[in-house]
């Protein structure tokens, strides 16, 4: 039997029902079997840029496992098109689809940071780090047309406030200046994603992201400027990057990152669909075995939500990784520690405020 064909250059390799509107997209999805029989192109793969204007920015998050207590998101759907992306899920709310909609279909929050420093000045507001995305990445493509992170790093230093950045794209390099500033009073913190140090994997799980090499170098310009780093060595698949933990350990500590953070793959909601559909196309030798793999940590299903359970996994290879990760920590990170943030100056900013008035 001939294998499915790979489309190379994004991640989910189909369009996925919305959920929410299954008879929208029942229409559409005959629509495109009848481009597929009559031989026509029923889409292309440009992406779409579409502002919306949110009415508030900045999310609590509710869940006590993700580490984080507000997070702010300029964008809606990634262009990285990483195909385990937990976010994917998160586009139905909008409705598009959690396939290529979510890569193709980028909504710009083009207020954000109007909103987020009418958040700041809010007298209610008691200072805790925002992080700079919880969901979809803060420095993905869009971001070099539109700016939005770049300005509400501005908010946060003019307003003397911590915050957070998770990505995996090197053009956080482009904010630098701003970055050092805040560095000085210990207001931020940049997290870097390393999924692997496999060029090839990387363009199959992250087809548009930036390169390895260009990662580590982030790392290592960011870590000599003074910005404390923590790597992000996530999401753990068994049986694609699970063997890679003590090296990705090691290249990013040696890169002066001062900590490192592990989280199993879950592939909750839509993301099991497009998940299994793309690796049965671009590793069909290694697709069961992978999802038996994934199964076996998280109580034989895909699809594992449990608090506490969800980022770490169960059973036998979920330990075997953590004691890796255990081992990768005494080895590379003896002597190393990740500062905690200011959340005093904020304060004194406000009381210094007030007394003008």
């Amino acid at each position: 039997m001939k294998n499915p064909i790979h489309t190379k250059g994004r991640g989910a390799q189909q369009y996925i029902p919305n959920k929410f509107l299954q008879f929208v997209h029942e229409s559409r999805d005959d629509f495109l079997e009848f481009c597929r029989i009559e031989g026509e192109e029923a889409h292309h793969k440009r992406t779409t840029y579409l502002p919306i204007f949110p009415k508030t920015i900045v999310n609590k998050v509710t869940s006590p496992d993700v580490g984080m207590k507000y997070s702010l998101n300029p964008y809606q759907g990634c262009e990285h098109g990483c195909i385990y992306c937990y976010a994917r899920n998160t586009h139905e709310y909008w409705g598009y689809g959690a396939g290529l909609d979510f890569e193709q279909q980028i909504l710009v929050k083009k207020n954000a940071p109007k909103l987020l420093e009418e958040k700041l000045k809010n007298k209610k507001w008691k200072a805790e780090t925002i992080v700079l995305s919880g969901n979809t990445d803060c420095y993905q493509p869009a971001e070099k047309k539109f700016e939005i992170t770049r300005a509400c790093l501005k908010i946060f230093l003019k307003y003397k406030h911590p915050v957070g950045i998770i990505t995996k794209n090197s053009l956080v390099l482009r904010d630098l200046d701003i970055i050092k500033e805040l560095a000085e009073n210990n207001l931020i913190g940049v997290n870097v994603s390393i999924t692997s140090l496999s060029e090839d994997t990387r363009r199959i799980l992250e087809p548009r992201t930036a390169t390895i090499k260009k990662r580590l170098e982030t790392i290592n310009i960011l870590a000599e400027n003074g910005i404390p780093v923590n790597a992000m060595l996530a999401p753990i698949i068994p049986g694609i990057n699970s063997h890679e933990i003590m090296n990705m350990a090691k290249a990013v500590s040696n890169n002066g990152a001062l900590s490192f953070v592990i989280i199993m793959v879950r592939l909750n909601g839509a993301i099991g669909h497009i998940f299994t559909d793309w690796i049965r196309k671009a590793l069909p030798h290694k697709a069961d075995k992978v999802l038996n793999l994934i199964k076996s940590c998280h109580g034989g299903t895909l699809n594992d939500s449990r608090i506490g359970i969800r980022g770490r996994g169960e059973g036998k290879i979920a330990e075997q990784i953590h004691d890796l990760a255990r081992l990768a920590k005494r080895t590379y990170f003896k002597d190393k520690q990740i500062p905690k943030l200011n959340k005093e100056l904020h304060g004194v900013y406000k009381i210094g405020q007030m007394k003008l008035f």
